[in-house]
């Protein structure tokens, strides 16, 4: 188990790194954007953000990708 996530995370780098030869500019770190969303979808979100105890934008992101 732990080599698979040795090499996921290696894989991660190398893609970073890759991107970073390319374009001249790392994705490491987070983009702050503004977002319209219907009130009912925002409650439904805080409400599953606070049972599973994990920031409301990190459920957002887990639900896009």
């Amino acid at each position: 188990m732990q080599l698979n996530k040795l090499f996921k995370q290696g894989r991660k780098a190398i893609e970073l790194l890759e991107y970073y030869d390319n374009n001249g500019k790392l994705l490491i770190g987070r983009k702050r954007i503004d977002i319209t969303l219907d009130k009912k979808l925002i409650l439904k979100l805080r409400e599953e953000s606070k049972n599973k105890n994990i920031p409301l934008s990190r459920l957002i992101e887990s639900k896009l990708v």
